[in-house]
């Protein structure tokens, strides 16, 4: 099911989906989305370039949206480690030739970067669209993601460097993607897709296959999770992340749901800083990407100015501080939790 179809249903749309008769078995569930709800939501752009904007941009350009936006985080030239995995890096010009990344067959680059896998430039675009930047996901203009987008696709030398992208000009870049050759659609769940060697597909003909034998199924199911215990919690109550229907189930991580400070209601400071995806990179005690919030409290301690200080760079962001990895600014979190998550910092954060 697409992701737009999903949507539909999120929104109630059961007599678009082909059930107006659900509006009169169901009275009271569901209900029409206005057009500026859908709108809202069927921003993607497909591989065929479907739902692509009008719009263009540079690699100049790029560049400096680049460096304000993204290298905090995948660093100024996109092959950084430090936060996530490179996006550029392991393609050579033979690759841009042929379609197919040697790398990713002969194990010859160390890690498979974004652009040594992806075989579509639209996938590209839709995902900057929609996710970036991290902190601030939906924020940029379409001329502004063809600018950064113009910018990575010359990292990777597929475009020159004074090139402006374009939804004019973009199918010819898809045709030197490095990759645009590595999708096969000869396999069981794709069925009814074109072959490669003429045809349609495989006949969805499974890739293994075996018996069910139905005997000896456990009575319940254990969630277990390979974290260790310090990250267990890392990015929140993994239960409360799940849908309360159907079988899936997260484990209980996290501070419990009973636990409040301040006004009535009001989530604890250990839940704010789970909410807002501090404990991502920060334990209390320990430090996972960034210091542990023990140690930041020992640095500021005695300082008259330290909640303005700190305050300030969680709100700005910055990188050096705690050495090379950086910290990505934080400037859709409200100054007031912002001031209550250094208060709790600076008193020594505790993990109940």
């Amino acid at each position: 099911m697409s992701r737009f179809c999903k949507t539909l249903i999120t929104l109630g749309l059961v007599a678009a989906m082909g059930s107006a008769a659900a509006f009169d078995r169901y009275p009271g569930i569901g209900r029409a989305a206005t057009e500026a709800e859908v709108k809202a939501w069927d921003i993607d752009v497909r591989p065929d370039f479907t739902g692509l904007p009008k719009g263009s941009g540079d690699v100049d350009r790029g560049m400096e949206l680049w460096e304000t936006h993204c290298a905090s985080c995948h660093g100024v030239f996109g092959e950084s480690n430090e936060v996530f995995t490179p996006i550029v890096g392991g393609t050579t010009l033979k690759d841009i030739e042929t379609g197919r990344v040697a790398g990713l067959i002969d194990g010859s680059f160390p890690q498979r970067t974004t652009l040594m896998k992806v075989p579509t430039v639209s996938t590209l675009f839709d995902y900057i669209q929609r996710a970036m930047p991290w902190t601030s996901p939906k924020s940029l203009a379409p001329d502004d993601v063809y600018a950064i987008l113009a910018y990575l696709l010359n990292l990777a030398e597929i475009v020159p460097a004074d090139y402006v992208l374009s939804d004019e000009n973009i199918r010819e870049v898809q045709e030197r993607m490095p990759n645009r050759n590595g999708v096969t659609t000869e396999h069981g769940m794709w069925p009814g897709a074109p072959s490669s060697k003429g045809g349609i597909g495989n006949g969805g003909k499974p890739d293994v296959r075996n018996v069910a034998c139905m005997k000896d199924c456990k009575k319940a199911v254990e969630i277990v999770s390979a974290l260790p215990d310090y990250a267990q919690d890392a990015h929140g109550n993994l239960a409360e992340q799940n849908r309360p229907v159907g079988q899936t189930r997260g484990k209980p991580t996290g501070a419990p749901e009973t636990a409040h400070d301040g006004e009535e209601g009001a989530p604890s400071v250990l839940e704010l800083a789970n909410e807002k995806g501090c404990m991502a990179c920060h334990g209390v005690e320990k430090g996972i990407i960034g210091p542990g919030y023990n140690e930041v409290a020992s640095r500021y301690r005695g300082q008259p100015d330290a909640a303005v200080k700190l305050a300030a760079k969680v709100k700005a962001g910055g990188q050096g501080v705690w050495g090379s990895v950086p910290m990505p600014p934080h400037e859709h979190i409200a100054d007031g939790d912002i001031e209550r998550l250094v208060e709790w910092i600076l008193q020594g954060a505790k993990a109940q």
